[in-house]
């Protein structure tokens, strides 16, 4: 019988030469196989052996050991615009408060304060009174009460100046206050006793006896207090700091200054306000 060639992909197989099985028995009990059938039986048996070996060790490898043997993945991003947190303008209650200057001046500036806190002390002396001159009737200066807890004559003091504006002696009484910061805030940790309240009254001539009595029936307390939550209630600024979270804060004009600052920065908030109405 001729020899037939027979390709596949990619490999060329050389001719082989085909031989019959011998039959020693029976056809019904033997089947007769030439070489070239059973070889190519034996290829695809193998085949079909890898396929199975293949699927045994890739097929169950988990997806992350897969992931890092193909190395890291890059994801392009393309980043998006960040916008520049704008400063919150502060809308701060200002009526019914003691206030000095104008009412109808252009600058308002609300300090929350604190007659113990040396800072509010150091602010008083080196920025308040320079101040207030070098801007004359353009000023309103409106004081509001923050005593903080572990200063323990910040309340007594802050009651004191409220019964002195009974008698229309507020900013007088304030001022003595901070004058007497030594006192104030003496380094034994003293709690001042009502006579060197009711001596501040006296050198400003004041009704003793009546200031006296409005102090120890603690006739502000509860306005002092108003204050203090009202000023924890103010939203957080843009920077994601308290409003009021400590002595001295101020709003010019809304912008706030938290803590004793130099009288430029006041300067710079409100030569640009005053610029705003020209």
């Amino acid at each position: 019988m001729p020899t037939k060639t027979r390709k596949s992909i990619p490999v060329v197989e050389e001719a082989v030469e085909e031989e019959e099985l011998p039959v020693t028995q029976d056809a019904e009990e033997f089947i007769t196989f030439k070489r070239s059938h059973f070889y190519s039986v034996l290829v695809v048996l193998a085949f079909a052996v890898g396929l199975l070996v293949g699927y045994v060790v890739w097929g169950r490898t988990p997806a992350a050991s897969v992931a890092a043997s193909q190395g890291p993945v890059y994801i392009e991003v393309t980043p998006r615009p960040t916008s520049t947190p704008q400063p919150v303008i502060y809308d701060v209650e200002t009526e019914g408060f003691p206030s000095i200057g104008p009412a109808d001046a252009p600058i308002t500036i609300v300090e929350f304060s604190d007659y113990q806190c040396p800072y509010c002390y150091r602010w008083h002396v080196q920025v308040y009174d320079t101040l207030m001159a070098a801007y004359p009737d353009k000023i309103r200066f409106v004081y509001r009460n923050f005593p903080l807890s572990f200063h323990q004559n910040a309340m007594p003091g802050a009651e004191a100046a409220l019964c002195a504006g009974d008698q229309d002696a507020y900013w007088e009484y304030h001022d003595l206050l901070f004058d007497n910061q030594e006192s104030m805030n003496n380094q034994s940790g003293t709690v001042l006793e009502q006579s060197f309240y009711n001596e501040l009254a006296a050198s400003l001539d004041l009704n003793v006896e009546t200031f006296e009595e409005c102090m120890t029936s603690h006739k502000y307390l509860e306005f002092i207090q108003k204050d203090m939550e009202y000023a924890a209630s103010l939203p957080y600024d843009s920077t994601g700091e308290p409003a009021v979270g400590g002595t001295p804060t101020f709003f010019i004009n809304g912008h706030r200054l938290g803590g004793a600052y130099p009288i430029e920065y006041f300067v710079q908030i409100i030569d640009a306000e005053l610029a705003k109405t020209q």
